[in-house]
């Protein structure tokens, strides 16, 4: 399979990715101080709609819960398999979170709105995880949950 494949850009590909999506890290969550931002209500809105979130904040050392949730450090010290990686980073940020990402081998990892970097979603699409850059998790997830039989 050729790695461009891997980047998912058109409605069907998003329609399956979250189909089939039942557990998300959430890579720079905000906390609930924040609950204004998109870095928390997206994750918010995910665990309200059924998914599993699990937060992975970058900040606020202090904080081991986030949304009722034990705060993990690390994608790779989450134990399990994680369907979906929700990144809330500067695009200049993602390269320092790419071994962990590599490591932790998500079926997904998805750049929020306004958040693209072409080469990470290179090297993690080369890895064989697809990726979405540049789209908001929470608008998409509701268009596509619209579509679902009750």
């Amino acid at each position: 399979m050729d790695w461009r494949e891997l980047l998912i850009e058109d409605e069907s590909g998003i329609g399956a990715l979250l189909e089939r999506t039942r557990r998300v890290a959430v890579l720079g969550i905000k906390t609930e101080a924040q609950a204004g931002q998109p870095a928390y209500y997206v994750a918010r809105y995910l665990g309200e709609a059924g998914l599993d979130v699990i937060p992975v904040p970058v900040y606020y050392p202090e904080v081991t819960h986030i949304l009722g949730r034990p705060v993990f450090r690390r994608l790779v010290d989450i134990p399990g398999e994680i369907d979906l990686v929700d990144v809330f980073r500067r695009p200049d940020d993602i390269p320092g979170h790419l071994d962990d990402l590599l490591a932790k081998r998500p079926y997904a990892v998805w750049f929020q709105l306004g958040i693209r970097n072409d080469a990470a979603a290179e090297v993690l699409a080369r890895a064989g995880i697809r990726v979405v850059q540049d789209r908001c998790l929470l608008v998409d997830h509701q268009r596509w949950r619209a579509t679902q039989p009750p």
